[in-house]
């Protein structure tokens, strides 16, 4: 069973975003913009990377779609922080539409076999339970008779956190979900050309068969200001991180507050003016 998962990292994709753009140089003038690259790049950095690095399965891919133009340093920047990942691949992508882009990217990854697969997309601001490739495989295993049946069943971990990350470190809150994007994987059968990007994630439960596991918590969602989604999941309830909730941030995502404030200390300073 082929584990994948998929990333855009400041792609310049022909829509998918709430903010609007004329045209593809525009596009690329704004997520290129070294301000939002810097913040783009501390988040990857404290959270997304650290997680998929430490996942207690090693068997599967991760792709990291960008733009063919992403300029340095940046595209030198993401090639060195992801160079000790094995499981990472980065993926340049001429502009098309942000599904289509992502799809083609998956297929070309399983090749024309089509072999079975569980595929998950992650944020590039986000983080995932540090063993989500080894329980996302074990709840498909252990659902074969389901499987054999349905073409595709959703597996959903729905609990986790949502947190804003800072030079003072992190505020959080525990949330219960229903169908983001992060914590959930979808099982596709051998020969199935569809993937993950072919259905909209909060409406996975409508086309097949959904298998929700409420514990354990199995991702942080980053709330911040350029959150495409910032106007509905502006931070609310969000306080400082409890020595119990500070350690389990860092055995179940390999997030670590001291390396957090370091990061977004330095992205503050010269780095994030560059």
């Amino acid at each position: 069973m082929r584990v994948i998962g998929v990333c855009r990292f400041s792609y310049p994709a022909l829509g998918g975003f709430k903010r609007m753009h004329d045209s593809v140089a525009e596009r690329e003038a704004y997520l290129y913009a070294p301000a939002r690259m810097a913040l783009r790049f501390a988040h990857f950095e404290a959270l997304t990377l650290p997680s998929v690095a430490a996942q207690t399965d090693p068997d599967f891919t991760f792709l990291i779609i960008i733009g063919p133009n992403m300029p340095e340093p940046w595209m030198g920047r993401l090639k060195a922080l992801c160079a000790d990942v094995p499981q990472i691949r980065i993926v340049p992508c001429e502009p098309l539409k942000h599904r289509l882009a992502l799809q083609i990217a998956i297929q070309d990854e399983l090749g024309a076999a089509r072999p079975e697969s569980l595929q998950f997309r992650l944020d590039d601001d986000d983080a995932m339970g540090v063993d989500f490739v080894e329980q996302a495989r074990s709840v498909a295993r252990r659902s074969g008779r389901l499987r054999r049946r349905q073409p595709r069943t959703a597996i959903e971990f729905n609990s986790g956190y949502s947190a804003t990350l800072s030079a003072e470190g992190i505020i959080a809150e525990e949330v219960i979900s229903s169908f983001w994007a992060c914590g959930l994987a979808v099982h596709f059968a051998e020969g199935d050309d569809k993937t993950i990007m072919n259905f909209g994630h909060h409406k996975l439960h409508h086309v097949m068969p959904s298998i929700i596991h409420p514990h354990p918590p199995m991702y942080i969602r980053a709330k911040h200001a350029d959150n495409d989604s910032e106007a509905k999941f502006r931070p609310r309830r969000l306080k400082p991180l409890t020595d119990a909730q500070r350690q389990l941030f860092r055995t179940r995502f390999n997030v670590d507050e001291a390396r957090v404030r370091e990061i977004f200390g330095a992205q503050a300073g010269p780095r994030g003016k560059a």
